[in-house]
């Protein structure tokens, strides 16, 4: 089965083709923020070095949050039209999974926390068991010492990753013990991830319905709290 799957949650913008033994091709520009733009330029060029069309694909996956409430936007609507267009299935995936996926050989907790600004991290923790990766908390928007004091009460080492341990790290090192820190490669989430995940469950007959699917913000955007401010609400 071959799956096509992009990312565009952050900073970076990745697509990737993957089938059920290996990754055939991926590429990740991290240094734009135009995925409007570039998402399908990267997603034409990357079918064409593997000498396929989208006819040849059998599914697709995305990101669907936490993250970039644009950026999220942007992915979702370009695999909804992909997988419309060809009548393929699509399946959506969280952001914090696709990261957890990227340190699969973490003998510990997995918690990757994304910057959610204000002190604030979007956060979930999770786990490899037997080859599956469990997660152990809801997945939420945190304050940064919630999330610390989560992870000491489990009492197990630990592997953070995401753009919010580049942010705290000062901070994590010093009140997590047993705290450990991805390499700087392994902090964005990768299409491969995503699509590995994404794989598993369209295999499992498991995909998204394109009339509900949608983004997981795990907050509201800063325009709604400002209007709930406003009328009293929060």
């Amino acid at each position: 089965m071959l799956v096509l799957s992009i990312d565009s949650s952050s900073n970076a913008a990745t697509c990737a083709i993957v089938d059920e033994t290996s990754v055939l091709a991926e590429i990740a520009l991290t240094n734009k923020k135009e995925h409007s733009v570039l998402l399908m330029d990267l997603i034409d060029g990357l079918l064409k070095q593997c000498n396929l069309t989208i006819k040849d694909i059998d599914g697709f996956a995305t990101s669907k949050g936490p993250g970039s409430f644009t950026g999220l936007r942007i992915g979702m609507a370009t695999i909804k039209g992909l997988s419309f267009g060809s009548n393929k299935p699509c399946v959506s995936i969280s952001t914090l999974q696709g990261l957890a996926f990227n340190v699969s050989h973490f003998n510990g907790l997995i918690c990757p926390i994304i910057d959610a600004l204000r002190n604030n991290v979007y956060c979930g923790i999770f786990k490899f068991t037997n080859g599956n990766l469990v997660s152990l908390t809801e997945e939420a928007c945190l304050s940064l010492e919630e999330v610390i004091n989560k992870v000491n009460e489990l009492n197990e080492d630990v592997i953070f990753l995401g753009d919010g341990t580049l942010k705290h790290k000062n901070v994590l090192s010093e009140k997590v013990p047993k705290a450990n820190f991805a390499v700087n490669n392994l902090n964005y989430t990768r299409a491969s991830s995503i699509g590995s995940l994404g794989l598993e469950l369209l295999q499992a007959g498991v995909h998204d319905d394109l009339n509900i699917s949608a983004p997981v913000y795990l907050r509201k955007s800063q325009a709604e709290r400002e209007y709930d401010k406003r009328m009293g609400l929060d």
